[in-house]
């Protein structure tokens, strides 16, 4: 059985501090615009550095496509967050 790659645990643990920070500071947080999709964008990312490093212990054809599927969706929240914060009022 292989373990999961340095870069990866790394990443997720990063992750975990960020997500830390989310919880804490939830309430600012909200007072964002659009911070739904931003918030939603990240955890999704989130789930993805989860499954990555599940990948290399359990299904890792079925894990490896949600991980990318996780990550495809994340981004599109994420642009999306961008899209109405930076370009809101134009495209109104």
């Amino acid at each position: 059985m292989s373990m999961p790659q340095e870069n990866e645990i790394l990443t997720l643990l990063l992750g975990i501090g960020v997500l830390v920070f989310i919880w804490v500071n939830l309430s600012e947080l909200k007072q964002f615009k659009a911070s739904k999709f931003l918030m939603s964008g990240y955890l999704i990312s989130f789930l993805a550095w989860i499954l990555t490093n599940f990948e290399v212990l359990y299904w890792p054809q079925i894990l490896n496509m949600m991980e990318h599927i996780c990550y495809s969706f994340g981004s599109v929240l994420i642009a999306a967050w961008c899209w109405k914060v930076f370009l809101g009022k134009e495209a109104e």
